[in-house]
C-alpha cells in the first residue's frame, strides 16, 4: 500500500480488537483525518456509543494504543514464526490479517488475546511515562508494606495496570457486549485472558538503601515484565486452547470433547477447527506456504516436510556477510573481520495452481 495511507496498518488492528473482525474500514478514515479527535471519532463507522464516548474523551489514550499495535503484532509474528500461518499482515488488505479472523479458530483466539494484552500494556506504560491526562503511577502504592524479606516503603513509579485493564475492558469489550452471539462470547473470553496475562507478570522491583548496600531500607515498586513474557504465556495457552460449544441456554460454554477439562478464565477457547494454511485460500484468509523458508534438518513445524505440506522444496545457494576471525584486544574490545559465507536456503514449492483457491 503506497501513498499517504502507507502506514495505515498501525490503526487497523484496533478495529480488529475493539470492534469485530468483519468490520474493517473504520481506521482508514482515522488515518486520513490526521487524528483530529472529534472528527475522527464521529466519522469512524461501526463504533458503539460507549466506544465513541471514550474516543472523544481520551484521544491521548487512542494514540498510545496505536503506537502499541506494532509491539503486539511483532510478538504475534515471533510466536508463529515457525508455523504455516505466521501472523502475517497483508499490505493490500484493509483488515490487516485478511479474512483469517472471520473463522472462530485457535488463531483468532490468540490474536484477540495478544491484542487485548497489547492494549493493556500500551496504556499502562503510557500512564507510567506521564503521557496520559487521565492516569499516572499507581496511586494505591504508597506508604509501607511487607513481603517475605521484611518491611519496605513504596516509592518510584508503580505501573498502574489496574487503570490499563479497566480502560481496555471498557473500550475493547464494548462492541462484544452489545452482541449475544457465540462469537461475541468467545471474543470476550479471550480478551479477558489476554488482559489477565499481562497482570500475571507484574513484578516487584526494589532498590536498597543503607551503609555499604546493607539493604536496611528498601524502596519498592511494581513493574510490568517485558511483553515477551506475556507472549510466551499466551503461546502456551494457544497450544492448549480448548474447543467449546455453546451451552443450551446460550449464556456460556461447554467443552466440545467431554474428555477435556472445562476452560478457566486464563485459557483460550475456540469453536472451529483451523484450516491447514497450505494453499492460498481467499475464504479462509490463508496465504499458503509457497515461497516460505523451511528447515531441512528440523523435525518440527518449520521442517520442510511440514511447512511445505508435502509439495517439496527448492534449494538456492546464497551468500551473506558474517563476522569472523574475532580477536580480543586489551582493553577492552573485540575486533572481527567481515567474511562472506555461502549457505543453502530451502523454500517451499508452490502448488500446481498458484491462484487463490475458490469454491466450485
Amino acid at each position: 500500500m503506497n501513498g499517504p495511507l502507507g502506514g495505515i496498518w498501525l490503526w487497523l488492528p484496533l478495529l480488529l480488537t475493539w470492534l469485530r473482525p468483519e468490520v474493517s474500514s473504520s481506521w482508514w478514515y482515522m488515518r486520513a483525518t490526521g487524528g483530529a479527535s472529534r472528527v475522527m471519532c464521529d466519522n469512524v463507522p461501526g463504533l458503539v456509543s460507549r466506544q465513541r464516548q471514550l474516543c472523544h474523551r481520551h484521544p491521548d489514550v487512542m494514540r498510545a494504543i496505536g503506537l502499541g499495535v506494532a509491539e503486539w503484532t511483532t510478538e504475534c509474528q515471533h510466536q508463529f514464526r515457525q508455523h504455516r500461518w505466521n501472523c502475517n499482515t497483508l499490505d493490500r488488505d484493509h483488515s490487516l490479517f485478511g479474512r483469517v479472523l472471520l473463522r472462530s479458530s485457535r488463531e483468532s483466539a490468540f490474536v484477540y488475546a495478544i491484542s487485548s494484552a497489547g492494549v493493556v500494556f500500551a496504556i499502562t506504560r503510557a500512564c507510567s511515562q506521564g503521557e496520559l491526562k487521565s492516569c499516572s503511577c499507581d496511586p494505591k502504592k504508597k506508604g509501607s508494606s511487607k513481603d517475605t524479606r521484611g518491611t519496605f516503603d513504596w516509592g518510584g513509579c508503580s505501573d498502574n495496570i489496574d487503570y490499563g485493564i479497566k480502560f481496555a475492558r471498557a473500550f475493547v469489550d464494548a462492541k462484544e457486549r452489545k452482541g449475544k452471539d457465540a462469537r461475541a462470547l468467545m471474543n470476550l473470553h479471550n480478551n479477558r485472558a489476554g488482559r489477565k496475562a499481562v497482570k500475571r507478570f507484574l513484578k516487584q522491583e526494589c532498590k536498597c538503601h543503607g551503609v555499604s548496600g546493607s539493604c536496611t531500607l528498601r524502596t519498592c515498586w511494581l513493574a510490568m515484565a517485558d511483553f515477551r513474557r506475556t507472549g510466551d504465556y499466551l503461546w502456551k495457552k494457544y497450544n492448549g486452547a480448548i474447543q467449546v460449544v455453546m451451552n443450551q441456554d446460550g449464556t456460556g460454554f461447554t467443552v466440545a470433547n467431554k474428555r477435556f477439562k472445562k476452560p478457566t478464565k486464563n485459557d483460550l477457547v475456540y469453536f472451529e477447527n483451523s484450516p491447514d494454511y497450505c494453499i492460498r485460500d481467499r475464504d479462509a484468509g490463508s496465504l499458503g506456504t509457497a515461497g516460505r523458508v523451511c528447515n531441512l534438518t528440523s523435525r518440527g513445524m518449520d521442517s520442510c516436510e511440514v511447512m511445505c505440506c508435502g509439495r517439496g522444496y527448492d534449494t538456492s545457494r546464497v551468500t551473506r556477510m558474517t563476522k569472523c576471525e574475532c580477536k580480543f584486544h586489551w582493553c577492552c574490545a573485540v575486533r572481527c573481520q567481515d567474511c562472506l559465507e555461502a549457505l543453502d536456503v530451502h523454500t517451499c514449492k508452490a502448488p500446481k495452481s498458484a491462484d487463490w483457491a475458490a469454491p466450485t
